[in-house]
């Protein structure tokens, strides 16, 4: 299958989204799950352990300042769906605003992030990744905070891994996202507003809400 950014887009707007079966094969597919993971973004949860690495912690964090070092670090892993097919839309897709990455730095190390679709007030989560422990941890923190900030209302992660459960991800059926999608998608959110995130300020926004 091969496919444009616009019928990219196209499928993000109904509810599903494509996949390899690994980084290889050169083939895509639709993958439409009957249950599909979200993130509440009034639900993420910072356990202790967490809110002291994010206060104590160095690490800069940055949007769109590396997007295909994400992706890459999202496929640099012995089993990966991300083919070149697909590094080379989503790479489009940034081009023209409708993708974005979200990277966690320490120093001039890039050491976790995580990049996304957006439609509406819509961020379609992709993958991430984490090179130091807790990175994508925090940048997950970070980037529930920035949607919070900016005007979303749906953050979908596409399945649930025990790893997201953690942090408050959860399952809803097919029918519950789509009527999730369909308001998101008439609504409008801006990723790229100008934000003043501090560890203390991300730490605070979220366990009031949590």
């Amino acid at each position: 299958m091969s496919l444009s950014p616009e019928l990219l887009l196209h499928g993000y707007s109904i509810g599903i989204f494509p996949m390899a079966e690994h980084r290889d094969d050169p083939e895509l597919f639709w993958v439409d799950p009957k249950i599909r993971g979200v993130f509440p973004l009034d639900g993420f949860h910072i356990s202790r352990s967490l809110a002291r690495r994010i206060r104590t912690c160095a690490f800069e964090i940055t949007i769109d300042r590396d997007f295909a070092g994400v992706i890459d670090g999202c496929a640099d892993r012995a089993d990966t769906w991300i083919n070149p097919e697909l590094r080379r839309l989503y790479q489009q897709l940034h081009q023209t605003g409708r993708a974005h990455s979200l990277e966690v730095w320490d120093g001039s190390s890039l050491i976790g992030g995580v990049y996304g679709v957006v439609l509406g007030a819509a961020f379609f989560g992709e993958s991430m990744f984490s090179r130091r422990t807790d990175a994508s941890k925090i940048a997950l923190a970070y980037l529930v905070d920035r949607l919070r900030q900016t005007g979303f209302t749906l953050f979908d992660t596409q399945f649930l891994t025990a790893h997201l459960a953690s942090l408050g991800a959860i399952e809803i059926p097919r029918a519950v996202y789509h009527s999730e999608l369909k308001q998101a998608l008439d609504l409008k959110a801006d990723f790229t507003t100008d934000l003043l995130q501090t560890p203390q300020g991300v730490i605070q926004r979220i366990t009031q809400t949590s």
